[in-house]
């Protein structure tokens, strides 16, 4: 494992914390670098951040092995409470990390993941240090979710979201879609994944309304990868304006903060992240862009390509929602609709307060028309069908 780094700061740590070389009291110094982790873990729960996040942040900038002790140090942290306490999204994000006690429980962690990558202990020390300093950068955010130990019951991610086998057969049609060479097909299966989430989603929405549910609203983040993260951003507020959900892009961290009803989320998430493969095969395959002077064009095609493509499928998204169910065909359905609106909205105006609009900047005219033009390709048309689930 390399080592580097501005100054000889780390250099400086991982020494004091040896404290000689070879380190005099392996056992003990391995014990404080868990809990220096420990400490920093929590205070990232404390400040809005959850392990998906965390994972994001660290897995951009450090290489698997660092990533792979940091997914440690949440198992070790997630062991500390009581299953009762601990919401279950929470814990699911932790199972879907692979966090796991894996070791034997007869000497320090820190030791154990050493013998696993094949490092000594100064390595360790220093691949803990990579993860201290990152957890140290951690600005803080919304709280999403409750953090592990403050969960009064624990609260299934499912309960008001979509059922297993709609969302099993969903993932299904979504995974042909982006498989496929061929544009029409793939317009067929996202078409039918669209129009299962739909109508599945205003059939809860009756459901709702026969119960008197009360309406909630949840937040999620979807992280996105480089480059173009910007451009991405917009295709993926524009998906969750289609599913009735707003919208949050921090630009420094690059995710998208998303407010809205647990499924809503649910189809979201889901499109977000066919659609994306999707537009990103399809601006590949228009390959480089060079004018005639032998001058590259390729990022500002690409960067117009996207936001085309985001600002279209939009389009597609909102017309296909307008047809899925006529909210004047049944009475029951207005009032539920307004009443997930409205809590929607004042979830995000608790949350984000502050926020500013800005609007995207388009160069490139090939770009743009090509992007439309895959859109208009990736069709996500709703048949008025019923859902089998």
């Amino acid at each position: 494992m390399g080592r580097g780094g501005a100054g000889d700061f780390p250099e400086r740590v991982v020494a004091d914390l040896a404290g000689a070389d070879p380190v005099a009291e392996p056992r003990a110094v391995a014990s404080g670098a868990g809990i220096a982790v420990a400490e920093l873990l929590g205070r990232a729960w404390k400040v809005g951040w959850t392990p998906a996040d965390v994972w994001e942040f660290i897995r951009r900038d450090e290489s698997a092995p660092v990533v792979a002790l940091l997914v440690d140090c949440i198992a070790v942290d997630l062991a500390k409470y009581a299953p009762s306490t601990v919401d279950d999204r929470w814990a699911g994000q932790v199972h879907d990390l692979g966090g796991e006690i894996w070791w034997e429980r007869d000497r320090p962690h820190l030791l154990h993941w050493a013998d696993r990558h094949g490092a000594d202990l100064a390595e360790a020390l220093w691949a803990t240090v990579k993860v201290l300093a990152s957890l140290l950068k951690l600005p803080e955010l919304p709280q999403i979710l409750p953090p592990p130990g403050s969960a009064s019951a624990r609260v299934s991610a499912s309960a008001n979201g979509v059922d297993h086998k709609v969302l099993a057969k969903v993932r299904g049609l979504l995974a042909k879609a982006e498989s496929t060479e061929y544009p029409e097909e793939a317009e067929a299966f996202s078409a039918k994944a669209q129009e299962l989430m739909n109508r599945y989603a205003f059939e809860r929405a009756l459901l709702d309304a026969d119960a008197n549910r009360k309406q909630t609203a949840a937040s999620v983040r979807v992280w996105l990868d480089t480059p173009y993260v910007e451009a991405k951003s917009h295709l993926v507020a524009a998906i969750a304006r289609a599913n009735r959900s707003k919208s949050v892009f921090y630009s420094k961290l690059g995710f998208v903060a998303l407010v809205g009803e647990a499924m809503d989320l649910e189809i979201t998430e889901l499109l977000t992240t066919s659609l994306l493969v999707q537009a990103t095969r399809a601006m590949v395959a228009e390959g480089s862009q060079i004018t005639r002077s032998g001058t590259s064009r390729t990022r500002s095609f690409r960067q117009s390509f996207l936001v085309s493509y985001a600002v279209r499928i939009g389009e597609r998204l909102e017309e296909a929602s307008s047809r899925a169910h006529d909210p004047v065909e049944d009475k029951r359905l207005l009032p539920v609709l307004a009443a997930r609106s409205l809590v929607v909205e004042e979830t995000f105006q608790k949350m984000f307060s502050h926020t500013v609009q800005r609007s995207a900047t388009v160069s490139n005219g090939a770009g743009w028309e090509a992007g439309r033009a895959a859109a208009d390709r990736a069709d996500i048309d709703i048949e008025r069908q019923a859902v089998d689930a």
